[in-house]
């Protein structure tokens, strides 16, 4: 009863190849290209989608070329007006003060944006507008200052209290601005 199992499969594997006919596979494959011939798909050779998607990214990196060569802003010097300075901002000394530069750019300008003129607020309005264009112009002397004598610590915190001054500026407009149309509302009431 014990067999080799070495012979068990020379003699299986013999029945294999002894059942199977010549150019079995030939025939096959024959059959299978009658039964599902193959189909071929005119496709246009680029879709509109990847022209859309090519465009976006082409644009995209035109922008980013565009912003990483911008030469930096060019500011007159108040005391020449035929000599130009290239003025220096916190993101030209690292990129995390460029990150701060920006949170507070982008602050100021979305409550400055969310501020409804009325000409009942004109008048408080346009003192802290006064004070926002005197804490700007402080803020380019403080640029051109750290131009002209490079990054030191109280020039870099002198730029970032300027900001924060300028957006706590807004925040108290906003607050005032609430405060008087609440009382205009009281009063209307009575």
């Amino acid at each position: 009863m014990a067999q080799d199992i070495r012979e068990l499969f020379k003699k299986n594997q013999r029945e294999v190849l002894e059942r199977m006919p010549k150019d079995h596979e030939a025939r096959f494959l024959e059959k299978l290209n009658k039964a599902m011939p193959k189909q071929e798909v005119n496709k246009p050779m680029f879709s509109w989608l990847q022209i859309a998607a090519s465009l976006v990214v082409l644009l995209g990196l035109t922008f980013g070329a565009f912003n990483f060569f911008q030469a930096p802003i060019q500011q007159v010097d108040s005391s020449s007006t035929s000599q130009v300075v290239t003025t220096k901002t916190l993101g030209d000394i690292s990129p995390d003060l460029k990150k701060v530069e920006d949170y507070y750019l982008a602050n100021i300008n979305l409550e400055l944006s969310k501020v409804k003129l009325t000409p009942e607020n004109k008048e408080l309005f346009d003192g802290y507008v006064k004070r926002l264009e005197e804490l700007n112009n402080e803020y380019k002397n403080l640029s051109v200052e750290l131009t002209n004598n490079g990054p030191s610590e109280s020039t870099v915190n002198a730029l970032i209290n300027n900001l924060k001054l300028r957006l706590n500026l807004l925040y108290r407009l906003k607050e005032q601005l609430k405060d008087l149309n609440t009382a205009d509302a009281q009063q209307n009431m009575l």
